[in-house]
């Protein structure tokens, strides 16, 4: 019978081989590996998951469902919780192209075709969306924070040096919820009764602010009681503001206000309102975000994130 002898030398294996059966092992090696090239150059399938089992699918849509079903649940519990006469509808997904803003006829200043910020009070939209915005930080009602969460409402705050700095925690709160915190200068003055140097300081300053405090320059700012000029904008400019939004209706806690003569909300609105408790109203923040929900949601409109369309 064949056998196989190995044995090392200076490193080296050395075999030697007895017997026609190695041999014909050996040529039967040979032979195998006398064509690697070919079998190599077949091209090779790229390797695919099995398909996953229809159980898995359906289980998958399943917990899906269930998360829906969940969520839908818990809205219906915050709106009984906050006393809101209708669960208010979700906003349609942000748009991928964003639609192009302009300043509203009648609201221009000399210079706009140079750039400057746009001033508008409506998103151009089809959709039945409104954005609530809220203006300047008097009022710090932790009710109003878990309110706007358990309901998961989007909004967007204006604010004002003079009327956060005594409590700048806050607004960070409500900047970990998502909310976008904008510019609405330092002091709230009358912004074209001021130079354009004193205009400038207000708006640069209060970006200052939020960049120290809140990690962000605003590209939004809101002149104080809507009012602005030329230098107004071209100061808000030059601080890095690229939006002047400011509203088409303001709503409070006992009665809305409108801009348009028919005093109706329509596709877009800007939706104006404050951070005031009962020292100035007959009623709480939470009091005007009913408000402010029963409305439009009676009304077929749910409430959109503002940052999403610009």
């Amino acid at each position: 019978m064949g056998t196989v002898g190995q044995n090392y030398k200076n490193g080296s294996l050395r075999v030697s081989i007895h017997g026609g059966l190695v041999l014909l092992a050996v040529a039967a090696l040979v032979s195998g590996c006398a064509r690697p090239a070919e079998t190599d150059a077949r091209p090779q399938r790229p390797l695919k998951a099995p398909p996953a089992p229809v159980a898995d699918l359906q289980a998958d849509k399943a917990v899906v469902r269930a998360a829906r079903l969940r969520a839908e649940q818990a809205r219906i519990a915050a709106a009984r919780r906050w006393g809101l006469k209708e669960v208010p509808l979700t906003a349609p997904p942000a748009p991928v192209t964003k639609p192009r803003i302009t300043t509203r006829d009648g609201f221009e200043v000399d210079g706009h075709e140079k750039g400057l910020p746009p001033v508008f009070t409506t998103i151009p939209t089809e959709q039945k969306i409104v954005f609530l915005t809220i203006d300047d930080g008097a009022e710090k009602d932790p009710a109003f924070l878990r309110m706007m969460s358990d309901l998961k409402i989007p909004y967007t705050a204006f604010l004002s040096d003079y009327l956060i700095k005594d409590d700048y925690g806050y607004f960070r709160k409500m900047q970990d919820t998502g909310v976008v915190l904008d510019n609405h200068t330092l002091h709230h003055p009358y912004l074209p009764g001021l130079s354009y140097a004193r205009q400038k300081r207000e708006i640069c300053g209060m970006q200052d602010v939020m960049e120290k405090r809140y990690g962000t320059r605003p590209a939004l700012f809101r002149p104080p009681y809507g009012n602005y000029n030329e230098d107004t904008l071209r100061a808000a400019g030059s601080c890095g503001i690229r939006y002047a939004p400011i509203w088409n209706e303001e709503v409070f806690v006992d009665h809305w206000e409108y801009r348009e003569e028919d005093q109706r909300i329509h596709p877009g609105d800007i939706v104006l309102s404050h951070f005031r408790g009962r020292e100035d109203w007959k009623g709480t923040m939470p009091d005007m975000v009913r408000r402010f929900l029963d409305k439009v949601t009676a009304e077929g409109y749910a409430v959109a994130r503002l940052e999403d369309y610009l």
